[in-house]
């Protein structure tokens, strides 16, 4: 079973306007082992004092998942972690040339004199130990071998594939990891951008390549784009992988709630997975089906992710539409008065942009 990394509490607060306090930050941490993530990234304890408490808060919470925290690749940004106490740290280092240049003035050797230096501290103190290596989208895979590689041999456990500026499509993100995966050095951890809206389609096709685990943010937050969406990945780890994951959609519902609120992001009401509306069936043909067999217009069930369905009297609706809605108040229909009126109620809702409710259609069947 695959591995969801959760960083909404480090990527994700990274979003531009976004801030969680102390409070929110304890509270998405329990949502988030409450509706299914099996790991959690929370902070940057180099930040400072505030950030290193906050941390050793959700620590204190005893969550029964492991809880990482993310650090440059340096001793300070270790010791700051180490200070904390947790059992868990990525340690960042640049892939690509280009940010190998802006960072290390181009010395690949320094970047690896780094990574000895930190690693072997790290592993001293016996914690687990996730490289991340920035960039590696636009990084030679030859490189990340070598990297992966001598990762390997400092006892390192994990490596993290970061598509940094959402560059990759699920065909190449599938061949790189396939790649990489191939190698048989360290699990391969995704973690996507969405500059191109392919996060989360990247994160599933690393793990179909043999990725181990995949970072997630709640409704997809992070910076620019986003991240990959932790409902998205979940509910897609679950029904079209059939991995047998127990959602619990109350704090599911929950989580997003929360997550929308403290970072004052508003959920469209189209958003795969949790949008308010995407269970909502107004063509006259998708009703019918419903109707008759609610498997016809849904890969799963509303309620399995605390949301409710809907079929809205609009514009596309059709006769089963509304006899659905007038036998729930206890008028019997006749196919004739249905077809009579139809053509009324789609001019009403055009003309208003609205839709109607089931006393108004009511009143509409009814008058001679």
């Amino acid at each position: 079973m695959a591995l969801i990394n959760d960083t909404t509490l480090r990527d994700g607060e990274q979003a531009p306007y976004v801030a969680f306090n102390t409070k929110e930050k304890l509270k998405i941490a329990k949502l988030l082992y409450e509706a299914g993530a099996n790991e959690l990234e929370v902070g940057i304890p180099i930040m400072g004092e505030k950030e290193r408490a906050d941390l050793k808060e959700i620590l204190a919470l005893n969550l029964p998942i492991p809880i990482m925290s993310w650090n440059r690749a340096t001793s300070r940004d270790l010791e700051a972690s180490l200070s904390c106490g947790v059992k868990a740290v990525d340690l960042s280092v640049p892939v690509s040339q280009g940010l190998i240049d802006v960072k290390f003035g181009g010395d690949r050797d320094k970047l690896f004199r780094n990574l000895e230096e930190v690693v072997g501290v790290a592993k001293k103190e016996g914690l687990f130990v996730c490289i991340g290596g920035e960039d590696s989208s636009r990084a030679d895979l030859e490189f990340l071998k070598q990297i992966m590689e001598f990762g390997k041999s400092l006892g390192a456990d994990r490596f993290r594939y970061c598509d940094t500026v959402g560059i990759l499509t699920p065909h190449k993100t599938y061949e790189n990891i396939s790649n990489l995966s191939s190698l048989n050095l360290l699990d391969i951890e995704m973690h996507m951008h969405n500059d191109f809206g392919m996060a989360t389609a990247n994160s599933i096709a690393g793990i179909e390549a043999g990725a181990k685990s995949a970072n997630t943010t709640v409704i997809g937050l992070g910076e620019r784009a986003g991240n990959a969406s932790f409902e998205q990945v979940l509910m897609s780890l679950k029904y079209q992988f059939e991995e047998p994951r127990e959602v619990n959609s109350r704090k599911l519902r929950q989580l997003v709630s929360k997550v929308s609120l403290a970072a004052n992001k508003q959920i469209a009401v189209n958003q795969p997975i949790v949008g308010e509306h995407i269970f909502s069936h107004e063509s006259g043909i998708h009703v019918d089906g419903m109707v008759k067999n609610k498997n016809s217009y849904e890969a799963f069930a509303p309620e399995d992710v605390g949301l409710d369905r809907y079929f809205p009297i609009g514009k596309h609706s059709g006769s089963a539409t509304l006899d659905y809605h007038l036998s729930k108040i206890g008028i019997v229909t006749t196919k004739n008065r249905l077809q009579e009126i139809l053509p009324q109620v789609r001019e009403i809702v055009t003309c208003r942009k609205k839709v109607m409710n089931s006393q108004e259609l009511k009143e509409l069947y009814l008058c001679s």
